[in-house]
């Protein structure tokens, strides 16, 4: 008996605008059979309604190809084909991963009886499809998944479950089961410890490469079908009725998560200037109080907006960091600023913002800047730390010029030194 099932842990963050960067709208669609296309004509759809040009072939068509003379044809990679066992064309598991390492967003299902070549390409991105023949079963939420959020209905889920290294810090478990779900084949008696047990049942997980790559794996091919979208759902264990699923809000936002639709982020401006100016210095000087502000903004469909969080932080770097400041917001315009002193270091230095936050794409930007020492102009003339050796010095040069004055105004007794000699001498003759 297949069972469709369960939830927890909807982690998809937002829903941008229905359009899309025209230079990344090129998406290739690999099937298993061409009647997936009409099967999944919802999801396939939505994505043409954002803008997105779909390009359907056979997994294993020889014709395929995924570049030519050394440039991409498709930024995105659709494969709903579970059962493929090798890929046609010029395709194979090494040049899907050289397209996620050169900066390529795929979207992979599988389901329960995953093929060769898709569990080889989950594995090389940190992934792995349970046993063939394993499902996810769930004795108390079958025929229905309960979300977090009353927004999202309950949602179907028919397929297999998706083991994930649990100490990959890039991978993202994005819906997972309720804790009386586990993974094994439906058919068979549990004779061993199943690989997914409760909410460590992974449905759907995702990558994010620290190159902003972004690949979502799922374990059911059935999610993504007309058939999960429009169908009703009615508890097995209450009455609730749910007039339609919420499998195509859910795959909604995901399509437009690992197509980069949301979650992105870029350097709009940056500026760095000393307190009291407007411009940069061609170079800076030690102990100066200096203002760097940078504005970030976040794709929204095909609009940048401003970005707004309290989390940002800024580093000003020569080899190890001088400074670590959390960066304050400037009203919702999306500009951050800190202020702060240079080090009393001179050198090469970089104002550095490294920001890595789960579910955006990884933001980087660094400025070089010089730091200088002061002028000797520039030094304070009497230090108070100072002080004691000023009056050290100061008392020495009094004490010689007391000495000098004594010794040159002292007088001898009367008489020439001849007579005292001689008087000496008489003295002695006596």
């Amino acid at each position: 008996m297949d069972v469709k099932l369960i939830f927890l842990g909807f982690f998809l963050l937002f829903c941008g605008s229905q359009a899309v960067l025209e230079n990344e709208a090129e998406t290739l669609v690999l099937l298993d059979t061409l009647a997936i296309r009409e099967t999944h004509s919802i999801f396939f759809k939505t994505l043409s309604d954002r803008g997105f040009k779909l390009t359907f072939k056979l997994a294993d068509d020889p014709s395929l190809l995924l570049s030519k003379y050394g440039e991409y044809l498709y930024k995105n990679l659709i494969i709903f084909a579970p059962s493929v066992e090798e890929f046609g064309g010029d395709i194979n598991v090494d040049k899907l991963s050289q397209f996620l390492d050169d900066g390529g967003n795929v979207l992979v299902t599988g389901n329960s009886d995953s093929g060769d070549a898709l569990r080889e390409f989950a594995s090389e991105c940190g992934f792995e499809f349970d046993e063939d023949g394993s499902s996810v079963i769930d004795h108390i939420n079958y025929d229905s998944i309960v979300g977090k959020r009353e927004s999202v209905n309950p949602m179907f889920y028919k397929g297999t479950s998706i083991i994930a290294d649990k100490e990959n810090p890039l991978i993202l478990q994005i819906l997972t089961g309720d804790s009386s779900s586990y993974s094994y084949n439906p058919s068979s008696q549990i004779t061993s410890y199943p690989h997914g047990v409760g909410k460590g049942t992974i449905l759907i997980a995702a990558l994010q490469a620290r190159n902003n790559a972004r690949a979502v794996f799922s374990g059911s091919l059935y999610f993504f079908s007309d058939e999960a979208f429009t169908q009703s759902v009615q508890f097995a264990q209450h009455e609730k009725f749910f007039k339609n699923s919420g499998n195509q809000d859910v795959a909604t936002a995901l399509s437009k998560w690992v197509f980069g639709e949301t979650g992105r982020l870029r350097v709009a401006e940056v500026n760095h200037h000393k307190e009291g100016e407007t411009q940069p210095p061609s170079f800076y000087t030690i102990v100066e109080p200096v203002v760097y502000k940078i504005k970030i903004e976040e794709l929204d469909g095909n609009t940048w907006k401003p970005f707004q969080a309290d989390d940002i932080q800024l580093e000003f770097v020569r080899i190890d960091p001088f400074v670590r400041t959390t960066l304050k917001k400037v009203g919702t315009s999306g500009v951050y600023q800190a202020n702060f002193k240079i080090p009393d270091v001179y050198g090469v230095y970089q104002f550095k913002v490294d920001y890595d936050r789960t579910g955006f794409t990884h933001l980087y930007s660094t400025t070089q800047v010089s730091v200088r020492p002061l002028e000797h102009t520039q030094y304070e003339r009497f230090i108070p730390s100072a002080f004691p050796y000023y009056m050290s010095a100061f008392s020495m040069m009094i004490g010689v010029f007391v000495f000098s004055f004594v010794f040159l105004h002292m007088k001898d007794e009367p008489g020439t030194k001849e007579e005292k000699s001689k008087t000496k001498d008489d003295k002695k003759s006596q």
